[in-house]
């Protein structure tokens, strides 16, 4: 090609992908291998001192899964990433680079109900401590930091609830505080919103949503903005210190501005070990090839379906940004211009038996506790991925028990709306 940056949908389709030089396959080939051969024992012993790139072992990288890197990258407009083995290992290696025993990072209530958890309990085993803050209310992040902050950790949109958080305002307070600003962007994915350009210093993903897009694949993703000085105050010494396993390199000042993106992988994923395998990663970039597509008629189709329900007599309300009286309609028309995403929530006015009720009565929509799938998806958080939250932490978390999360498929949306109908009644 010329000079010309390629677009968004010639990137979800090439980027990051060639040939095989082998065989002339066009399609990315499945590197079904554990293991790649050296060439002699300079080259195995430069790779393993970090002096050369190259393949050793698949739980540390596979031709197969670097395409997904780069192409998920390139997507997002980060420097490089890493993929890894689920959404939930993404979190755990991200913040086992910054994070050391009785550390803080601040996280906004409005999370999916796993992370919450995640964070509450899982992380506490590693002397990690959550803080948690109000995405509606910025100054509740500046109140927050503390002499311990070391991260901060927010979502583009939240689930289950949908609402649009302010990325940019958010990443002032990281700016602020002298910390990288973590955007979990599953449920925008790339094509709605990129983090990176509103301030975001590291991007994850659940691969297995959106990007992926058709329910058959768990994977996760690390971007690396490249735009934070690990050295400054000494905060991150796993980036900014020498590493001993490594004959004392710096990744800082070795690897620069994809410098975490490799901090990742050679202390995060070597030794914890969450691989993503190469059949997940091939059947995910091939997920991607079509999400431009796939992203447009969710949110078209979401609208539809939320445009019914806002007038239908035994909704009490609908929570989606996409729909002008939504009080994130002006954060969505900023940061998601081109829709406000496929997941969102609305609440029965029949309560928690009601939202029982709906989800029993569907036919088209499957009920299962995943979102970003073609087809299109029920749940009552509340008695489900919300249910280890006591009442109080539902609501804050927008998972109340009046509450049904959908996430709306790529089917026609007159049959989702004909079977909401008849599972709603008159």
């Amino acid at each position: 090609m010329s000079d010309r940056l390629p677009g968004f949908s010639t990137l979800a389709v090439h980027a990051g992908a060639q040939p095989d030089p082998t065989t002339g396959a066009r399609a990315t080939p499945i590197y079904q291998t554990t293991s790649f051969v050296f060439n002699d024992a300079d080259h195995a012993a430069s790779l393993f001192g970090l002096q050369a790139f190259g393949n050793i072992y698949t739980r540390i990288g596979n031709p197969t899964n670097a395409v997904l890197e780069e192409r998920v990258a390139a997507l997002e407009g980060g420097t490089a990433a890493l993929a890894v083995a689920s959404g939930h290992a993404a979190q755990v290696v991200v913040l086992q680079q910054l994070l050391q025993p009785g550390d803080e990072f601040i996280a906004a209530r409005k999370l999916y109900g796993g992370s919450i958890n995640q964070f509450t309990h899982a992380f506490k085993s590693f002397g990690w401590n959550v803080v948690w803050a109000d995405p509606d209310d910025i100054a509740s992040f500046e109140r927050a930091v503390t002499p311990r902050t070391k991260a901060i950790f927010i979502e583009s949109i939240a689930n289950p609830a949908g609402s649009i958080t302010d990325i940019e305002a958010i990443s002032t307070v990281a700016r602020k505080a002298g910390v990288p600003l973590i955007v979990d962007n599953t449920l925008a994915s790339p094509y709605l919103i990129r983090p990176i350009d509103h301030g975001a210093d590291i991007v994850v993903h659940s691969l297995t949503k959106f990007l992926g897009g058709h329910g058959n694949s768990i994977g996760g993703i690390i971007v690396d903005a490249g735009t934070f000085d690990w050295s400054t105050g000494g905060k991150y010494p796993m980036l900014s210190e020498p590493r001993p396993e490594y004959h004392g390199i710096r990744l800082q000042e070795t690897f620069g501005n994809f410098a975490f993106a490799i901090a990742c992988r050679v202390l995060g994923l070597r030794d914890l070990g969450p691989a993503l395998s190469p059949f997940n990663a091939f059947m995910i970039l091939t997920g991607i090839e079509t999400l431009p597509l796939r992203m447009q008629k969710h949110c078209d189709n979401a609208k539809a379906v939320a445009e019914f329900l806002a007038g239908h007599p035994a909704v009490a309300a609908v929570n989606y940004a996409g729909l002008a009286s939504d009080k994130y309609h002006q954060l969505a028309r900023k940061y998601a211009p081109k829709g406000a995403g496929a997941v969102f929530t609305f609440s029965l006015k029949g309560g928690y038996d009601a939202g029982v009720s709906l989800v029993s009565k569907l036919q088209l929509f499957s009920h299962l506790a995943n979102v970003g799938d073609t087809r299109s998806l029920v749940i009552h958080p509340a008695s489900t991925t919300h249910s280890q939250l006591d009442d109080a932490a539902k609501v804050k978390s927008g998972a109340g028990p009046d509450v049904v999360r959908l996430s709306i498929g790529i089917e026609d949306k007159e049959d989702l709306i004909a079977d909401l109908e008849q599972a709603l009644g008159t």
